[in-house]
């Protein structure tokens, strides 16, 4: 609009001018007289200026009224977004709720399930090291956390207790090389150890006897002979068993039952009956 109006800025003031003239003579000319030469000769001069006047006039309504209602529609538009992006925040911050509830819900479950009080902490860290595998959890000496505890879900084994402090403690976890374990196949009622393979995916079975019966798919679960941890908790599932053509014992690995890489909550066992497998070290991160 402003383009247009400044490239015919000229032609629309020499129109404007004559044009002004002429409505002048029109409304307070003589009237009811017949127009003589002179009247006509004015008609005929103005009529494509006025022609084209009333051309860019209606354009430039057009694009001022055009601009106005593209203006309102990105208006709106900018509005929309904007509480799109509002509900959406709130959609997840609800479904967010929503799956922290469900996993309270499991382990309120579990510990009702249970004889002693288990202390509900969230993980605020991990130890990316291969050295030392371990996590941060936020609840240590103010909330009855001690060193030796054993840490916890629902669905199996997470690790010990090696350090607490005021408001944070941290656990080695079960596959950090130094974690050992005393399992039973709970099928058979075998026993072996379960040491931490250092990769943070699996665990190594040791003290197996080739003999014994174990195979791919058995449950192992905690002895509560290591003085760590109670009986008959979920350790992992064991995989590619191999018996060695030479040697005592039987080869494989454990498979963890808990996904060590997507800890939000753990329980903390209110026990110590032992001390922690490795000295504290820096934790997590």
């Amino acid at each position: 609009m402003f383009k247009f109006l400044s490239r015919f800025r000229e032609p629309l003031i020499v129109g404007a001018l004559l044009l002004v003239p002429l409505l002048t003579y029109l409304t307070k000319g003589h009237r009811g007289r017949e127009p003589n030469t002179f009247d006509r000769l004015v008609l005929r001069l103005s009529s494509p200026v006025q022609g084209v006047l009333t051309w860019g006039l209606e354009g430039v309504a057009a694009s001022a009224a055009g601009y106005v209602a593209l203006r309102g529609a990105h208006e709106d538009a900018a509005s929309c977004r904007s509480e799109l992006a509002h509900k959406n925040e709130e959609l997840n911050a609800l479904n967010e709720a929503k799956a922290e509830n469900a996993r309270l819900k499991t382990m309120l479950g579990y510990v009702d399930g249970t004889h002693d009080q288990e202390i509900v902490a969230r993980v605020i860290g991990l130890n990316p090291s291969s050295q030392y595998l371990s996590m941060r959890i936020d609840r240590g000496e103010d909330q009855g956390v001690r060193v030796g505890m054993p840490v916890v879900t629902p669905d199996g084994v997470v690790g010990q207790v090696v350090r607490a402090v005021g408001s944070s403690a941290d656990v080695l976890l079960l596959t950090d090389p130094a974690s050992r374990i005393g399992g039973v196949v709970q099928r058979s009622r075998v026993r072996g150890s379960v040491t931490g393979a250092g990769d943070g995916r699996k665990l190594a079975l040791n003290l197996v006897r080739r003999e014994d019966d174990l195979v791919d798919g058995d449950a192992i679960v905690t002895a509560g002979s290591d003085g760590v941890f109670p009986r008959g908790l979920l350790v992992g599932t064991a995989k590619s068993i191999a018996r060695p053509a030479v040697g005592m014992f039987l080869t494989g690995v454990v498979v963890p039952a808990v996904d060590l890489s997507r800890l939000e909550e753990v329980l903390i066992i209110p026990v110590t009956m032992a001390a922690p497998v490795v000295p504290a070290k820096d934790g997590a991160r």
